[in-house]
């Protein structure tokens, strides 16, 4: 028997085999030199070599939240669609201000003069309350206390935008397309979502619902709901894909029936047989729609509800 110890298969001042590409010797991961603020900063700066290399290994998941994104994803891609932007006039009164912020949960609200590609600022929930709330008594003046916003094109990295809001310390930003008319919205928020993933607070607490079946065969449903999930969960056919018009929400799909903006508390019907009652929208669009089933199918539908009751 040879007593000699064996020598080791590489000098023992290297690193193992496969060390260079982040594996051990014995097949273990070796931790990242990098921390988190290493690869943020990283993935800012186009630096971030490892994460790629990681992200090759993994697939393709441009949807997911993470840091790689800062780099790969531009401004409108996570924008606010202008049609679905909440914004003030410079001519809103401060009862229709409050009611604008305890309607829609916001901090920060664009204001405009004439028409949204005329922006002035922000109005800043916080500046409303301390001059107008509290108990005091003052003369309601919305433009002394707007704040600037940022303008920015929509093919701009969010990496980029966020380093300029962290510097300029602006945390709202509108997206102005190439005639410089306004085409959205993003804020801080929006930016820091798509590395970490969605943020909650108390305020945001059912505003993701997209519909509610108040009773069977009657739903009241989000115009931004996709149409696709609005059939499934009714089991009627709305929409026919092959069909030259390309509609993705239920409100598309009002919209397109009554071939204009409807006002509220109309009612449009759909060959079906389905009735679409509008229940909040404004003369640029639909909010909320009320479905019923047609009467037929929503007999069915409650009786077998009362059967089921009763079992």
């Amino acid at each position: 028997m040879n007593s000699e110890p064996r020598l080791p298969d590489h000098p023992l001042g290297d690193s193992p085999a496969g060390a260079a590409d982040g594996v051990g010797g014995d097949g273990r991961d070796l931790p990242s030199p990098k921390g988190f603020f290493g690869r943020f900063f990283g993935a800012l700066t186009g630096n971030d070599d490892g994460g790629e290399e990681q992200a090759a290994r993994n697939g393709n998941q441009s949807d997911a939240p993470s840091i790689l994104n800062l780099r790969r994803m531009r401004v409108d891609d996570v924008a606010v669609p202008k049609a679905e932007l909440v914004a003030a006039p410079d001519t809103v009164s401060l009862e229709e201000l409050v009611g604008m912020f305890r309607e829609h949960g916001f901090s920060r609200v664009p204001v405009y003069e004439g028409s949204l590609d005329s922006p002035l600022g922000m109005i800043h929930l916080k500046d409303l309350a301390l001059k107008h709330g509290f108990g005091h008594e003052s003369d309601f003046d919305l433009r002394p206390m707007l704040r600037p916003l940022l303008y920015v094109p929509p093919s701009m990295s969010i990496g980029v935008l966020l380093q300029q809001m962290q510097q300029k310390r602006i945390h709202m930003a509108l997206v102005i397309d190439e005639y410089g008319g306004v085409d959205g919205l993003v804020t801080i928020e929006d930016l820091i979502e798509q590395v970490i993933g969605e943020i909650e607070d108390e305020h945001d607490e059912g505003h993701d619902v997209l519909w509610v079946q108040e009773k069977p065969g009657q739903w009241l449903i989000r115009a931004r709901a996709p149409l696709d999930e609005v059939e499934s969960e009714t089991g009627l056919r709305l929409f026919d894909a092959e069909e030259e018009e390309d509609i993705d929400t239920i409100g598309g799909l009002v919209i397109a029936l009554a071939d204009r903006v409807p006002e509220e508390g109309e009612v449009i019907v759909h060959d079906s047989g389905a009735e679409f009652e509008i229940v909040e929208a404004d003369p640029r669009r639909i909010k909320r729609v009320r479905m019923r089933m047609p009467e037929a199918q929503q007999a069915a539908e409650t009786a077998a509800e009362a059967v089921r009751l009763m079992r």
